[in-house]
């Protein structure tokens, strides 16, 4: 295990790296024994020093939750990071949101439900139904993940460790939810989750498609599992949260002039642009 001087330092590497815009090489390849705790402690040290700087927490999200991921990344369960203010964009209904490429590393784009929390879900306990019953509403949402920790190594193209992708956050950089329609807030009760579905386009060519169920069989499920996973670190799921559930469809490499429409049928259709 890290002491916490290695902690600190790794986590300022990840503050550096996102201020610089320039990737770091693999946690995992200078560190061989690292594990995954290793990577959590790293990430949340990360979090506190975005946390003192003003950028303020606003939920969560949960990675990893298909099982061809899992297998991929060597884990038999997913990872999780935290959402900051800093990284939500808008996309009002009926407008191209612009989302400035300087941003980040290397972006891409999933696609995702996300639940806004009415109440608490906290420790080892809770169920699916507790998650539905604390839910104010259900959004369709766009995650933006990017690679502060280069995705591959840039001398073996190795791709990065599990250890490093939950240092790096979980590479989580960016959500987008939709705003200004009331279809976009679907009601948990009423609404068969699994089976909401989206189609992602990028300069007008479908790239992806897919359904909620794949998120586990239910997005609900992810939700339940990290008010779980949060417990031990004395942390919870708070009212007036946002918690991504998981991509249901592969990543999706984007730069700067590319379109994306992401079409969730009843729920409504984002649009936006990186400039």
């Amino acid at each position: 295990m890290f002491d916490d001087t290695l902690i600190q330092q790794l986590a300022a590497e990840l503050d550096r790296s996102e201020k610089a815009r320039v990737p770091l090489e693999h946690f995992s390849k200078r560190f061989p024994d690292m594990t995954i705790e290793d990577g959590y402690r790293i990430g949340r040290a990360w979090v506190a020093l975005q946390i003192e700087a003003g950028n303020p927490v606003i939920g969560h999200k949960i990675g990893l939750t298909s099982r061809a991921m899992q297998m991929a990344s060597q884990i038999d369960e997913p990872d999780f990071g935290t959402l900051l203010q800093s990284m939500l964009f808008t996309a009002p209904v009926g407008e191209v949101l612009e989302i400035p490429a300087s941003r980040f590393i290397a972006p891409r784009v999933e696609v995702e439900l996300a639940f806004v929390l009415k109440g608490p879900l906290k420790g080892t306990g809770v169920t699916v139904a507790d998650v539905i019953n604390a839910t104010e509403y259900v959004t369709p949402a766009i995650e933006i993940i990017d690679a502060r920790i280069e995705q591959f190594d840039r001398h073996t193209k190795t791709m990065r460790k599990v250890f490093d992708t939950i240092s790096d956050n979980a590479a989580n950089a960016g959500i987008v939810l939709g705003v200004g329609d009331l279809r976009y807030r679907a009601d948990p009760l009423t609404t068969d989750l699994p089976w909401c579905g989206a189609v992602l386009r990028q300069n007008g060519l479908v790239e992806e498609t897919g359904l909620a169920a794949g998120v586990q069989g239910h997005p609900a499920i992810g939700i339940a599992w990290l008010a779980h996973k949060l417990a031990p670190w004395g942390e919870s799921l708070k009212p007036g949260q946002i918690v991504l559930a998981g991509s249901f469809t592969r990543p999706v490499a984007a730069k700067a002039g590319d379109l994306f429409e992401a079409d969730y049928g009843p729920l409504g259709c984002m649009k936006f642009k990186f400039v």
